[in-house]
């Protein structure tokens, strides 16, 4: 499988990375370990989580998602053969939240434990904390990095303008500097990134992880009229996208997964891994039927007339 390179880093990782939101969510350790086994025997390497998934589950508290990891990396051994990202700054309880100096380095340690390793591959902001100095937050992060617990460092939800004070302070400090970025982004939700981080990831070498890569399972074509929504967990988020944009972009979906003999699923991540500047779309999947359509994106070609298609579909103005 080809493998990119997270922005100047030098790591490599395959164009589809799996997103363990589901561990300890909708999917228990048994599943999540089997799921993970199948993740990387694809040829598969790359794993994106969190210290606060899965908080918002009753009964948890942040963690289980990479606690589930840690378990699964103890068990197979395979660790050196993962590239392992998290991320920290949500919000995990009283006064656990923010990109502080003391929280970074607190939360480090407390993930490092969890996922049974003693360094994290891409460590990542996972909201912007303007209350926190930038320079305080790139400072804990090479503090990270010097002491060998961090390779590289990302951020996810951050504005284009947020971004280029950090990638600023980087340059006048010494300081590491972000080399990817994890915005929302799918077929269906394409202005914001389009607009304003697409053209400053491209002039800085930064990699681009998507999230949300198929709007919260939308984009599967699972969801087509209200009463679908009930079909699963998630399915209250897609209401937003049962519109006249969504069902034609559903319809372009049809078209280009018949003519390739595939799923709407594996054509909308195809597209992502297709556009220029996606390093690695992030996606989850619950069942062993999910994974191989997810995987099946980084294996099919889309020609350039299937790419016109969607693209017409899903254009914003």
């Amino acid at each position: 499988m080809k493998k990119n390179s997270l922005g100047s880093s030098g790591i490599e990782v395959s164009p589809l990375a799996f997103g363990g939101n589901v561990f300890g969510w909708t999917i228990d350790e048994n599943t999540s370990f089997q799921i993970l086994d199948a993740f990387t025997d694809a040829g598969c390497n790359f794993i994106d989580t969190a210290d606060v998934y899965s908080a918002w589950v009753p009964g948890n508290h942040g963690g289980e998602s990479e606690t589930i990891i840690g378990n699964w990396l103890k068990k197979t051994g395979k660790r050196d053969q993962i590239v392992l990202a998290t991320k920290v700054g949500a919000e995990m309880g009283h006064d656990k939240k923010g990109l502080s100096k003391t929280r970074i380095k607190q939360a480090a340690e407390d993930s490092l434990k969890r996922l049974q390793t003693d360094y994290i591959d891409l460590y990542q902001s996972h909201f912007d904390d303007p209350d926190t100095p930038m320079e305080e937050t790139l400072a804990a992060y090479q503090e990270l990095i010097n002491e060998g617990k961090v390779r590289v460092i990302g951020t996810s939800n951050m504005t284009a303008q947020r971004i280029q004070v950090a990638l600023k302070t980087s340059k006048e400090h010494g300081f590491p500097a972000y080399q990817t970025v994890q915005p929302l982004y799918n077929l269906y939700d394409r202005e914001s990134y389009e607009q304003e981080l697409e053209p400053l990831c491209q002039e800085n070498n930064i990699s681009v992880l998507t999230y949300s890569s198929l709007a919260s399972g939308f984009l599967t074509g699972k969801y087509r009229w209200e009463a679908d929504l009930t079909k699963s967990k998630r399915g209250h988020a897609v209401n937003k996208y049962l519109d006249e944009k969504g069902f034609k972009i559903l319809k372009a979906l049809d078209s280009v997964s018949e003519e390739l003999n595939t799923t709407p699923a594996t054509v909308s991540i195809a597209w992502l891994i297709n556009r220029p500047g996606v390093t690695a779309p992030i996606a989850s999947a619950t069942s062993a039927e999910q994974l191989k359509e997810m995987i099946k994106a980084t294996e099919i070609e889309l020609n350039a007339d299937m790419v016109h298609q969607l693209n017409e579909a899903s254009a914003w103005e």
